[in-house]
This record gives structure tokens, sequence and C-alpha cells, in this order.
């Protein structure tokens, strides 16, 4: 999705962002992903977005793991900020929004602050190929892709517009795929942190791979 802000590098994007820790959730550059906005604390976090103009939200997972307090668990130190390309009003007090990503950070520290909701102070160097629309897509294996693709929709029944999936490019698929993907926290962060779009595909087939390989031999069901 274009979005109206030019975003050429690091020294573009804020070095405080609020984040919304949400595990499982995959944010990439440039994928999209919907979100139902309904605690006060991250309304909050909407509002003051919009408020500032920066319309600037950090997706990152909680590190459940290495957590002692399941109220304000500890952070993953790689996440993805996403600007607000879209945004309705429920009526019912919710907001539902869409964020399109922008670039993975890494987390310098935890700010703090009196927000609700939480803040990070970010650092986007490490990542900078991130600006570069279609980077390194001529890399990917798309054969090796599509083929665990139809492994797993065929294990699993499932069907899908194939005329968009050909005619899309190669960044899009791979980022689209691995924000869909029915995998856990700990895969999604291997997919988010991958260095390129060829090892994010690579890791996506091997995971892929992997599910289909312990479903067959433990005779668990397909998704329904």
């Amino acid at each position: 999705m274009p979005i109206n802000a030019e975003y050429r590098g690091p020294a573009d994007l804020p070095e405080i962002i609020p984040v919304f820790p949400l595990a499982g959730a995959l944010l990439l550059p440039r994928g999209q992903m919907p979100l139902n906005i309904f605690e006060p604390r991250y309304l909050q976090m909407v509002d003051d977005s919009l408020r500032d103009g920066h319309r600037l939200i950090g997706m990152i997972q909680p590190d459940v793991a290495h957590s002692n307090d399941s109220d304000r668990p500890s952070l993953f130190k790689v996440g993805c900020v996403g600007r607000i390309t879209q945004l309705a009003e429920s009526g019912d007090g919710r907001y539902i929004l869409e964020l399109t990503g922008v670039s993975r950070f890494t987390i310098a520290e935890e700010m703090s602050v009196s927000t609700l909701y939480r803040q990070c102070r970010v650092d986007y160097f490490a990542f900078i190929d991130d600006f570069t629309a279609r980077k390194g897509e001529e890399d990917v294996d798309r054969q090796a892709l599509l083929k665990a693709l139809t492994s797993f929709l065929k294990a699993n029944r499932l069907k899908v517009d194939w005329e968009g999936i050909e005619s899309a490019p190669n960044e899009a698929l791979v980022n689209a795929l691995a924000m869909m993907s029915p995998y856990g926290p700990a895969e999604k962060q291997a997919l988010l942190e991958a260095p390129n779009l060829k090892t994010r595909a690579e890791i996506l087939v091997a995971v892929t791979e992997m599910d289909l390989a312990k479903k067959k031999t433990s005779g668990d069901p397909p998704l329904q």
C-alpha cells in the first residue's frame, strides 16, 4: 500500500516510538497488519500517535520465556515500526486500523514514561536495507517457496488466489506469506530477524517443511 510519508532512511524516523507488544504478531516492511484496538492504553497510544503527527507504532513481541511480570513482559530486541495508513472508529470505543510496515528496529532502551503504553528508544541502522523496496528479491528461490506453499495448502485442504500469488513480486509474496503464516512466536521472530529477503524465504520454507513432516508422522489433523 502506498503511503503519503516518504521514509528514505533512519533519519526520517523518530528515535523514540510507542511500542505495542503482541505475541505472534509479525509486521514487515511494506506489509499490512490489521489491528483491533480496544485497551485504554493502546487507544491512548493511537491518539497520541495521530496527535504527534508521525502516525507510527512499533510492533514487537513479548519475550515470555525471559519475563517475570505478565503485565509488563520483557520484549524481544527486534521489532518493526509501522505507519497508520487506515483508521476507522467502530462506534463502541474501538479503533480498527491498519499499519503499513516501514522498517525494523533494535531496541536501545525502554524509556521511563508517564503514558499508559510503553515507549522505547530504537535504532534502525542495522536494517537500512528495509528502506529500499524489493531489495534482494532476485535472490529468492521462488519455485521452492511456491512448492512449500502448495504442499501446505494441500495438506490443510486450503484454497488460495493463485492468480494474485503468481503476479505478486517476490518481496510482497515472501513478506505476506511470512506475516500470515500460522507458526509460533519463535518462528515469527526468526522470520522478522532474517538478514535479507532470501534468508526469510528459506526460513519460511524450512519451517513449513518441518511442520508438514511433523504432522505427517504424528498424525495430527490439518488446520481447520
